[in-house]
């Protein structure tokens, strides 16, 4: 059985390349590519190439991004376990400019499909991991029920609460072990289940405390990883639930790399992160962050999603 079960989408990517992203109404040049994507496959792939075994449950499409799906990962050595869907596979469009930065449009096709049946046909599978890891690109029921059944198993359970504007529930985030939004998807959590509204790019800046006072406002018991861009990374555990940390809530400064992509960056953590656990569960979870921190830095120092994820595992981290 594997140790890492990804529960999520797949996409074909097609990314455009451009000096500055496309303002509205705007016609620009630039440089076509296609390939893999989606948050599930992307955080699979990141596990697989962390040294997780790993399962990825999806639904894809009877065409030719079906068939990619399953030939890449045959290649990266991970199983995966797919619902057949009428709908075509799904789409995602991706402009990426000279810094790096991007915008993403999705087009969810077969991921909208992807049902509770298909998912409690998987219960053994799920309740076998080590840790089940998921996102908000499949319906959210799915997701849902994903995480009950994991979490009646004792199995860790992380939820990657992308993207931003995904439905979401209380109940959902309490199902998870683990929750991983970037600063915009926890401004939008914090909007949307606690009523407080803050702007993403101010989140930052925010000092510890309040960081963390606010992290336990939408969680109550579970740890809250907030993933920071260039700044790095920001951790808030329940005082009772320090997961062999010596302290509730600390900051990661980010890696020092030659980023030339970050389109990828927030599904190497997560996958990464999910490696790291169940490769060493006991082990302090900081040791985590800063791998998945590792982790995630190399993913930008190549062009694409699921293509640039390093093959770099725990044993390769520093001490």
């Amino acid at each position: 059985m594997s140790n890492v079960v990804v529960v999520g989408s797949f996409n074909v990517d097609h990314v455009w390349r451009c000096e500055v992203l496309p303002a509205p109404g705007a016609t620009i040049a630039g440089r076509y590519s296609t390939g893999p994507g989606g948050k599930g496959f992307n955080q699979a792939v990141a596990a697989r190439r962390a040294g997780a075994d790993t399962t990825f449950v999806c639904a894809l499409g009877d065409d030719a991004g079906g068939a990619m799906a399953r030939g890449l990962a045959a290649q990266d050595g991970f199983t995966l376990t797919a619902e057949a869907c009428s709908e075509p596979t799904g789409t995602g469009g991706i402009y990426v400019d000279a810094r790096g930065r991007n915008t993403i449009v999705i087009g969810p096709g077969a991921n909208a499909a992807l049902s509770i049946g298909f998912v409690q046909g998987q219960q053994a599978l799920l309740a076998a991991a080590k840790v089940v890891l998921v996102q908000l690109e499949s319906p959210v029921d799915t997701i849902e029920a994903a995480l009950g059944l994991a979490r009646e198993a004792g199995v860790i359970t992380v939820l990657n609460a992308a993207p931003a504007d995904a439905p979401s529930s209380i109940s959902l985030l309490k199902l998870a072990d683990v929750i991983t939004p970037n600063e915009t998807e926890f401004a939008a959590l914090l909007n949307r289940h606690v009523g407080e509204r803050i702007d993403p790019n101010d989140v930052a800046a925010l000092d510890g405390a309040s960081l963390h006072a606010l992290c336990r406002k939408l969680v109550g018991s579970g740890t809250v990883v907030v993933t920071l861009g260039a700044v790095g990374v920001f951790v808030s555990h329940d005082e009772d639930t320090l997961r062999g940390d010596a302290q509730p809530y600390y900051r990661i400064g980010a890696e020092q790399v030659q980023a030339i992509d970050t389109t990828g960056a927030g599904d190497a953590f997560n996958g990464a992160l999910v490696a790291s656990i169940a490769h060493s569960p006991d082990a302090p979870f900081a040791r985590h962050v800063r791998f998945a921190n590792q982790f995630a830095g190399r993913s930008t120092e190549k062009e694409g999603a699921a293509v640039a994820m390093p093959h770099f595992t725990p044993d390769d981290q520093p001490a």
